[in-house]
């Protein structure tokens, strides 16, 4: 009984939460050598990614923290790769619809057309809107040598709490660098 919970459990969890996806992008050049060190010009140049200063701070420690976690150093004169991210903060609402009814379904007037009619007057079909952020945390990854993209890495994801907004930039960035330590990792070098 004990293995057969644990799978359930993981896939719950993993459908529990909104997904994120990330997609790459704009390659103008491909991958040749192991990258040992980086430079985040948003720090460097004071250039805001986000809209709101605090959340900007904490990516921009987050994205040195996991790279130096992989053994590259943090280098402003003479980088080997250099970062740059920005977002895309793109407030939307959507349409909830749904059915009320004074009657219980195992009752009368179950079989009434006119009850579920959204269009007749005294429908009880409900419509309500809910509002919530489509969030895009673009990273580009460039070659300073070359002048050129590796690639572009954008993660999307909804928001639909202001409160929880840190914490899904948080975790799109995490899956952005994962995807590019993952890229660095499988790609053949070049020599």
């Amino acid at each position: 009984m004990k293995n057969r919970l644990v799978p359930l459990l993981s896939i719950w969890v993993l459908f529990s939460c909104s997904s994120i996806d990330i997609f790459k992008e704009n390659s103008e050049i491909p991958l040749t050598r192991n990258y040992q060190s980086f430079v985040i010009i948003n720090e460097e140049i004071g250039m805001r990614g986000f809209s709101s200063p605090m959340l900007d701070e904490k990516i921009q420690e987050y994205i040195r923290y996991s790279l130096e976690t992989q053994g590259m150093v943090y280098d402003k004169t003479k980088p080997d790769l250099v970062i740059r991210y920005t977002s895309n903060e793109d407030p939307r609402k959507r349409e909830i619809s749904s059915y009320s009814t004074p009657y219980p379904f195992w009752g009368y007037r179950i079989y009434d057309p006119w009850m579920f009619n959204p269009y007749s007057r005294n429908s009880f079909y409900n419509r309500r809107t809910s509002e919530y952020e489509l969030l895009q945390v673009i990273v580009d990854f460039i070659d300073p040598a070359k002048d050129k993209f590796l690639m572009t890495l954008t993660g999307v994801t909804e928001v639909s709490s202001p409160k929880y907004k840190e914490k899904k930039v948080l975790k799109t960035t995490e899956k952005i660098i994962e995807r590019f330590v993952l890229e660095t990792r499988t790609t053949p070098y070049r020599k």
